[in-house]
């Protein structure tokens, strides 16, 4: 990750492309240039001063300006007390509207609360995209310690429980394709850190049809999980239940996987009856 001066905004790989996007100018248009814009805006760690965007933009200073003034006008963006920018209310209320009309975490809610119910811990829906597994849906567990994961964020797939199970879920040539492009980051001392070692664990998954993360992503945090895909695997996803590892014991991942991998079941049943083609 590739971080600005002390007390500026942190820029990662995905803010660097889609400010790949702006430097691209005409190739983009007006609106792929405002767009790369509010992802950059909304992907930082912090909210981003203007020197900031300009330092990793080719676009005159007087047209970046008028770029972002036109964006917190219309309350895509808007400004703290100090001018940096961060995304704005607008955002949040398409994102509301985005999610209560997802088909998907619709037909995958009941299934989530029941999980819920059976485990009291939190459960997950994620969506694969790329190398990533996107969260869907969150039903928050009854525990006192809760999840901080946030519906919209994403995570990396090779070491999260849903995003290894919907990776297990592609054949294999689209399985060595998506690998192939992966940038190891150990996380934890239990990440993977090689293609191999992910390889050999997919293959676990496919054999008993769940996925577990035991403390790879984040320290003292696991998770069991397993594959949704749709009839023709156009989408893939997962379903887990997570907690703290001082609670979730490995026993109780165990105990748990038949009911994630029920639920999973469920889900794509649901799928195909609500969301098939229609005769």
């Amino acid at each position: 990750m590739e971080r600005c001066r002390r007390g500026e905004a942190v820029v990662n790989s995905k803010q660097s492309d889609q400010m790949g996007d702006i430097r691209r100018g005409r190739d983009t248009g007006t609106l792929g240039k405002l767009m790369a814009l509010i992802d950059l805006v909304a992907l930082a760690d912090s909210p981003m001063r203007f020197t900031d965007i300009l330092s990793l933009s080719d676009q005159p200073r007087g047209t970046l300006h008028r770029q972002l003034s036109h964006l917190v006008e219309e309350g895509l963006l808007e400004t703290d007390r100090d001018g940096r920018y961060l995304p704005g209310i607008r955002l949040l209320n398409l994102a509301s509207r985005s999610w209560a009309r997802n088909e998907f975490r619709t037909v995958a809610e009941p299934h989530l609360r029941l999980l819920q119910g059976q485990t009291g811990e939190t459960v997950h829906l994620g969506v694969l995209r790329g190398t990533e597994v996107i969260y869907l849906d969150k039903v928050e567990g009854r525990q006192s310690v809760r999840m901080y994961s946030q519906i919209g964020n994403a995570s990396p797939a090779y070491c999260t429980g849903v995003g290894k199970a919907a990776l297990s879920a592609l054949d294999d040539p689209s399985l060595e394709a998506r690998m192939a492009g992966l940038e190891f980051r150990a996380y934890t001392e239990h990440t993977h850190r090689s293609v191999a070692d992910l390889r050999a664990d997919i293959a676990a998954i496919r054999t008993r049809g769940c996925a577990f993360d035991r403390e790879e992503h984040e320290s003292g945090i696991c998770c069991v999980a397993a594959p949704i895909r749709s009839d023709d695997s156009d989408m893939l996803a997962g379903v887990s239940v997570t907690g703290p590892a001082y609670r979730v014991t490995p026993e109780k991942l165990q105990e748990w996987a038949p009911l994630v991998k029920a639920a999973a079941a469920a889900i794509m049943q649901d799928m195909h009856s609500r969301l098939g083609p229609r005769r």
